[in-house]
């Protein structure tokens, strides 16, 4: 007798990616943060993408990455975030500021979501 097969859908890295960025927008705005836009993206090859970017109540822009991880085989998600990283992140901030008349205070955060677990480093690192 034939059994039938059954495929289990596994989510692509883009739904991984939207349901992280999902979870944290809503574990920011429980804590105060107001969404300014997301997916940031300069425009052009090279440039840089910024996830979330979020207003506190004390009115910084926050930008935001979020990482996700399964595991901490490799370090966990915040050591997937390098110089390079940094680096286009930084630079798409600054292309978004170029639009504002005034620029306000910022900060860069990372979510961090693993297992059980989500972690919030508000001020991570810095333009410099």
């Amino acid at each position: 007798m034939d059994r039938p097969q059954f495929r289990v859908k596994v989510p692509s890295t883009r739904q991984a990616g939207a349901a992280a960025e999902d979870a944290a927008l809503l574990y920011l705005q429980q804590r105060g943060l107001r969404l300014l836009q997301r997916n940031y993206r300069t425009p052009g090859r090279g440039g840089g993408e910024i996830d979330l970017i979020m207003r506190a109540e004390d009115g910084t822009t926050v930008f935001v990455e979020v990482r996700q991880r399964t595991g901490a085989e490799h370090g966990g998600a915040g050591a997937s975030i390098g110089a390079g990283k940094r680096r286009r992140i930084v630079y798409a901030a600054r292309h978004y500021l170029m639009r504002l008349r005034e620029l306000p205070p910022c900060r860069f955060d990372v979510v961090l979501l693993e297992p059980g677990r989500t972690e919030w480093l508000q001020g991570a690192f810095d333009a410099a």
